[in-house]
């Protein structure tokens, strides 16, 4: 595996990658730099130890689409051959090949999650990467993580407080983002007694003054700040 690694003055210049906080970036630039030639990273919370980086950091580089996350823990670099070139003869193949053939690459050279469109392939995911000749792969078992009849509902992963604090800001709503992460960790992220699916659909169920059908009054101060 390559000792040395470069980074895409494209990527890490974007606005999109300046406006996430120093140790987010840090986070960033230390799972690249021990990724391997193909830009995976198999010890991603190990890593995050090491630098002192928190769980919140590692989401919003979810979130802003900087890394793709697989079901194994297995993560991916998705501008890695964006920011790396490795010449093929000396290239190292990764050992995470179910992870790779879940995986497309666009014409940029960035990687995708592989999709699917009821029990057929899309025509992007036909040329998926990967040793795996489609010929010999029954298209209706393939889903996004290649093991499934049917796509997989994906983990929810609980938002940064800097994620809703922007939504609400788009939203131009009074949403208390503080209040809202404080109230859904004290319940286990629930929404009644089923588990959050689409937190962006509970801050505009908040912007309405309810909560699964109740009044917020009911359990906690008023999203506008005031006691009610």
């Amino acid at each position: 595996m390559a000792e040395r690694r470069m980074f895409a003055k494209t990527i890490i210049d974007s606005d999109a990658f300046l406006d996430m906080s120093l140790s987010t970036q840090a986070l960033y630039f230390h799972l690249s730099m021990r990724a391997d030639d193909e830009g995976f990273v198999n010890n991603p919370k190990k890593i995050m130890r090491m630098i002192g980086a928190s769980d919140d950091e590692l989401k919003i580089l979810v979130a802003k689409n900087f890394i793709l996350v697989f079901e194994s823990g297995v993560i991916v670099i998705k501008h890695w051959k964006i920011h790396n070139y490795i010449r093929k003869d000396r290239i190292q193949d990764t050992v995470y090949e179910e992870e790779k053939q879940n995986l497309t690459e666009k014409e940029n050279g960035s990687y995708t999650l592989c999709q699917t469109s009821g029990n057929q392939v899309t025509e992007e995911c036909q040329h998926r990467l990967g040793k795996v000749r489609l010929g010999k792969v029954r298209l209706g078992k393939v889903s996004v993580v290649g093991k499934a009849d049917t796509p997989r509902t994906p983990k929810f992963i609980p938002p940064a407080i800097e994620e809703v604090t922007n939504y609400c800001i788009e939203r131009k709503n009074q949403v208390d983002p503080e209040k809202f992460i404080d109230f859904y960790q004290s319940k286990g992220w629930l929404v009644g007694k089923t588990k959050m699916k689409d937190w962006k659909a509970s801050v505009r169920t908040w912007e309405k003054g309810e909560d699964n059908g109740n009044k917020v009054a009911k359990h906690k101060p008023s999203v506008y700040g005031t006691e009610v």
